[in-house]
Order: C-alpha cells, then sequence, then structure tokens
C-alpha cells in the first residue's frame, strides 16, 4: 500500500466511523471553545453546521442538563460534572507551554493497589482515571511515572487514586529504556502524532479552495477530536526520559493553527448563513 494510502486508512482509524450526535458535537463545542460557556444560539448554529436541527440540538441541551453534564444561566449552557474536568484535560493537553521545562528530580510517582477485592466497574474506573493522570500500568495493579506533574492534578481523578491505592515516591532503578517505551507505548504515540500533523497540514494547505459543507466540517471536527484525545494520552515526561525527536510540540502547535483556522471557517460560514 502506498505510504499517502497508508497514512489515509490510519487516520480514518483514528477518527473511527461513528457518526457525530448531537451531543458529542455541542459536547466538543464547549470543550474546545475559548470562554467556558456558550449561548443556546451559538450551540444551535454550531449544530446546524453538522446537519443537526434545531429542535434536536435544544432537546440534547435539555438533556445534557438534566443528567448533570451542563448548567444553564439565563440562556447560555457551561460544563460540569466530569465533562468540566475534561475540558481541564483538554486545556492541559492542547495548551500546554512545551517550552517550559519539566523539572524532574529522578523520583518516581507509584500507585499501588491496596483494595483486596474490587468490583468490575471500580477497576474500570481507576484504569481511566490513571490514564487521565499519565500514569502507566508497571505490573497488575501497579501504576507508575515520572513524579514530574502537578500532584494536585485532575483532582476528581486522584480522588479514584486516593480511594482504591496506596501512594510512594522514590526511585526506580530497574526502568530501562526499553521498558519506558513498552510503559508508555512511545513508538506507537509518535507514529499516529505524526500521521494526525500530516491530516492537519494537509487541511490547512487546502484553506480557501472551494465551499465548506457538511462532509468537510465533519471531517474536521472529527480530526480536531483525534488530535485531542491523542494529546491526552502524551505521557508528559521529563526531558531526560523524553525520546529524541519527540512529535508532541510539533502536534500541539500544528493543532493550534489547525483549531483556529477551524474556528474562524466556521464562524464565517454562520455568519453567511444568518
Amino acid at each position: 500500500m502506498p505510504a499517502v494510502d497508508k497514512r489515509r486508512t490510519r487516520v480514518s482509524e483514528l477518527i473511527g466511523d461513528r457518526p457525530l450526535s448531537a451531543r458529542s458535537v455541542l459536547a466538543s463545542a464547549l470543550l474546545g471553545a475559548d470562554e467556558p460557556h456558550l449561548t443556546v444560539g451559538e450551540l444551535v448554529a454550531m449544530a446546524s453546521l453538522f446537519g443537526i436541527s434545531a429542535g434536536a440540538a435544544r432537546t440534547c441541551l435539555w438533556r445534557m442538563v438534566a443528567g448533570g453534564e451542563l448548567t444553564s444561566d439565563d440562556g447560555s449552557y457551561a460544563l460540569a460534572g466530569r465533562l468540566l474536568e475534561r475540558r481541564q484535560r483538554v486545556d492541559e493537553a492542547s495548551r500546554i507551554d512545551d517550552a517550559a521545562p519539566r523539572r524532574w528530580d529522578g523520583t518516581w510517582e507509584l500507585a499501588i493497589v491496596s483494595l483486596e477485592r474490587r468490583p468490575a466497574a471500580e477497576r474500570l474506573e481507576l484504569r481511566k482515571a490513571a490514564t487521565a493522570l499519565h500514569l502507566a500500568e508497571l505490573r497488575e495493579g501497579v501504576w507508575i511515572r515520572p513524579d514530574n506533574l502537578d500532584p494536585q492534578r485532575l483532582p476528581g481523578f486522584r480522588a479514584v487514586l486516593d480511594q482504591q491505592c496506596t501512594h510512594f515516591h522514590g526511585a526506580a532503578t530497574d526502568i530501562t529504556a526499553g521498558t519506558m517505551q513498552s510503559l508508555f507505548c512511545l513508538d506507537a504515540w509518535t507514529e499516529d502524532a505524526r500521521t494526525l500533523i500530516d491530516a492537519m497540514n494537509d487541511e490547512l494547505d487546502a484553506t480557501g479552495s472551494g465551499t465548506d459543507t457538511t462532509e468537510h466540517f465533519t471531517y474536521r471536527f472529527a480530526l480536531s477530536i483525534a488530535v485531542v484525545r491523542h494529546l491526552q494520552l502524551d505521557p508528559l515526561l521529563p526531558d531526560e526520559l523524553t525520546p529524541d525527536r519527540w512529535p508532541g510540540r510539533a502536534l500541539r502547535t500544528t493543532y493550534r493553527r489547525f483549531d483556529d483556522a477551524f474556528k474562524k471557517r466556521m464562524n464565517n460560514a454562520f455568519r453567511q448563513s444568518r
């Protein structure tokens, strides 16, 4: 398979083939908005760019408020609950200052499961929390990472670890480069990051060529979601443990350009439709 076709296939796999629902569009709009709230008019207009009717958008907003995912105040909606915490993750993933050194004193953070028996739901909750906090599973029940991140990050997920685990900090002399590659899936993350960078650059190069359609908006929106999802999987390793030619900075820089261009196109489309 030619390299271009292989890349397009992988981009499709990263994006997924599920159609965008009203909930995913509205939640993602608020997750990526410059301000943490949007008016009902702005959200309905956003949904219309993806072929979602005003009635369907308003019904979805009502359901999200009832489910504790949004709050409503005087015609504006804001994130709540886990969606609000997800926005914090998105902000951390996409807007982290890569120029700032991540200082590391050589110690590691360990979270070791201390409960003897846990139902499957609790085990899954722990896995999600540990992943969100950028820990990797060294062996069953042992989660680890270099101790170079804010210990108070994402308090909701931290509370899950505190409930199920005992925390330790110290040296880990048996962590080799090969172990690091395996623990944090560094090769796979690098390959997919470069694939997403190329896909975003293709879209940036195509800016201004033709009229935007629902299909174009849907693809770019899904690509944006895939990039943010991938950024959240960046292990944020200290400089001493970051592989050479790590594409984290390039992915963030390209995403910021892509996101700015995408928002401008959506705003233009909204103005033209009024």
